[in-house]
């Protein structure tokens, strides 16, 4: 099923829903947000987890055995408005603003006939890349939203969410960004990615007067200020184009193993979408636009990038909430060691034992796909030989490593017998 969410005037989100292909009537919920932002999910449906992968002729498709839709109801959706095939009024300029109206939608799909009745399953909420802005952000926000339904201040569908995934996450530029540095030193399993004296550049541009470090920091101290916006947004700026483009070189800042012409993963589902044929049979009205710029600028005026949203992971870690943070290791862009040093960096009561638990392989038939991290609620995973999108380079380890957190199970090593 596919189609827009009325979210407001002139405000059409698109969404694409998959039912289970086992159980679905008791299987849970999935939702998949791609980052960017601007970027559409459907990038995660296509490339990554979806129920079918598009053929190089653009117009045919084939089975992906690994879609997460083998054991839970998922579905996609275009957020903020201009993203993918969403179309109409964009008044999202920040994570923060983005929250109510992905709320709104699903206001507006759970009073539905035709979704009424996953209102009560166990509802995952997995993204991606910006999605570590996202998913902070919109948990947060969905949990303040059902306390004010629970206390009779609003009327309302409360949307509980039970598990968090987010791979490859932006969660806080300021040691996101100084991983850029440490990344392109030694990056684990394939060695120092630049040049000495790039490496010595990065360290300068990063650690030194005026650097990147005392403009996040400068950034932080701005707070929601009236002065934050520009403050963050040159912050943003100056270390994009100092730390971040000379770390990544000439390479794939999504997979390292690539150049920058990257070919994996393809983008035949692209044309695909963009078939009047294609359009008509799904009921999209626009045209079909992979990372749009237009809520990315949006983005880019408020400096959203340069914000941490590191407070708001923590807080969701400590509430209980089941989580995963997971990233493949030839990332660059959200590369592991930031995310990693995020997830230690977060306060809640199971930080001392992360910091003092070792990582320890997971193995799929013996083959080790990931080293792990378990504290109680919270699982930590590097993915091997994965790039940014990990389910379209690792598909099988992705796919068991939902399936133990909608299982709610610490990450572990599993035999699988083909049937």
């Amino acid at each position: 099923m596919s189609g827009y969410i009325d979210i407001g005037t002139n405000m059409s989100m698109w969404f694409w829903f998959f039912e289970s292909r086992t159980a679905p009537e008791v299987a849970p919920f999935t939702l998949w947000l791609n980052g960017g932002p601007g970027c559409s999910s459907m990038i995660g449906l296509f490339q990554e987890n979806g129920p079918c992968h598009v053929n190089p002729d653009g117009a045919t498709t084939v089975l992906n055995s690994f879609s997460w839709n083998n054991i839970s109801n998922m579905i996609y959706i275009d957020q903020p408005i201009g993203t993918g095939f969403s179309f109409g009024t964009d008044l999202v300029n920040s994570t923060l603003s983005a929250a109510p109206f992905v709320w709104q939608a699903f206001q507006v799909l759970f009073e539905s006939p035709q979704f009424s009745k996953f209102q009560s399953r166990e509802f995952i909420f997995a993204t991606e890349s910006y999605g570590g802005h996202y998913g902070p952000a919109f948990v947060t926000y969905f949990d303040q939203q059902n306390a004010l339904i629970e206390q009779h201040k609003l009327q309302g569908v409360k949307v509980t969410v039970s598990a968090l995934m987010i791979n490859n996450g932006w969660y806080d530029p300021l040691i996101q960004n100084q991983a850029y540095v440490d990344f392109a030193t030694n990056a684990p399993g394939y060695g120092q990615l630049q040049s000495d004296d790039v490496i010595a550049q990065l360290n300068q541009a990063f650690f030194g007067p005026g650097g990147c470090q005392e403009q996040e920091m400068a950034c932080f101290a701005a707070g929601t200020g009236p002065d934050s916006n520009k403050i963050c947004g040159t912050a943003d700026n100056f270390c994009v184009d100092n730390v971040f483009v000379p770390a990544v070189g000439d390479r794939d800042s999504d997979d390292l193993r690539q150049n920058s012409s990257a070919s994996f993963p393809p983008e035949f589902y692209v044309n695909f979408l963009r078939s009047a044929s294609v359009k008509a049979q799904i009921g999209a009205n626009s045209t079909y636009r992979e990372c749009a710029n237009a809520p990315f600028n949006l983005f880019t005026k408020t400096g959203d990038d340069a914000r941490t949203l590191l407070p708001q992971l923590a807080a969701l870690a400590n509430s209980g909430l089941k989580m995963l943070l997971w990233a493949g290791d030839a990332d660059i862009n959200c590369n592991w060691l930031g995310g990693h040093a995020s997830a230690l960096a977060m306060d809640w009561f199971g930080k001392e034992r992360l910091a003092k638990t070792p990582f320890k392989n997971m193995t799929i038939n013996g083959e080790a796909v990931a080293a792990i991290q378990n504290v109680d609620n919270f699982s930590f995973a590097r993915v091997y030989q994965a790039g940014h999108e990990v389910p379209a380079f690792q598909p099988q380890a992705a796919f068991e490593i939902f399936k133990q957190i909608v299982h709610n199970e610490q990450l572990h090593s599993v035999v699988v017998r083909n049937s």
